[in-house]
């Protein structure tokens, strides 16, 4: 007997696991809300395990009350560099805005209202692009005061300021040379 639904195809990649609504409604405030948080949460997930492949000591902070998602140590990757664990924010997207990928890099604040990170609560972002299973590893130094980027699509022939970070561990490995609070 033939299940209704999902097809038995290939399998989506982690943040493209993500619930979808039975019906074909306009999406309520609340299950907007349970879905962006949802597809936060395999990002993070995600990004743990893309970051365990890259040989990372990972910790997660308990619960949900920090500007930060993961805690990174990569001392045993730079035995040069001085022991410290480096903490990460990680943001995903889907979202095109004129042929580029838009990742909103911003926090809540008290009020309702939104602000960039400050050099004091995080030290990289790290940017999921859904569709291409690819990351942005940005040090918040580098981006400070921005609240949305804007990605080139993988394949695009011309350069964009923002290449160097696609898929840039190493500023992770050996992050002494970035400048933080």
């Amino acid at each position: 007997m033939k299940r209704k639904g999902r097809s038995t195809g290939r399998k989506p990649r982690p943040a493209q696991a993500l619930p979808t609504p039975a019906t074909p409604h306009q999406q309520t405030a609340l299950e907007r809300e349970r879905t962006t948080k949802r597809r936060g949460e395999i990002s993070e997930l995600a990004f743990a395990l893309a970051a365990a492949r890259h040989g990372f000591g990972i910790a997660k902070p308990y619960g949900d009350s920090e500007r930060y998602d993961i805690i990174l140590d990569p001392s045993h990757l730079a035995p040069h560099a001085r022991p410290r664990l480096v903490r990460v924010q990680v943001k995903s997207t889907a979202h095109m805005l004129h042929g580029m990928h838009q990742v909103a890099i911003k926090r809540t604040i008290k009020g309702g209202g939104y602000a960039a990170y400050k050099l004091t609560e995080v030290d990289f972002i790290a940017a999921y692009i859904i569709p291409e299973d690819a990351w942005f590893i940005f040090p918040l130094a580098h981006i400070l005061g921005l609240t949305v980027l804007l990605l080139k699509p993988k394949g695009r022939r011309w350069r964009h300021a923002y290449d160097r970070y696609r898929e840039a561990w190493q500023l992770l490995r050996d992050p002494d040379g970035i400048e933080f609070a």
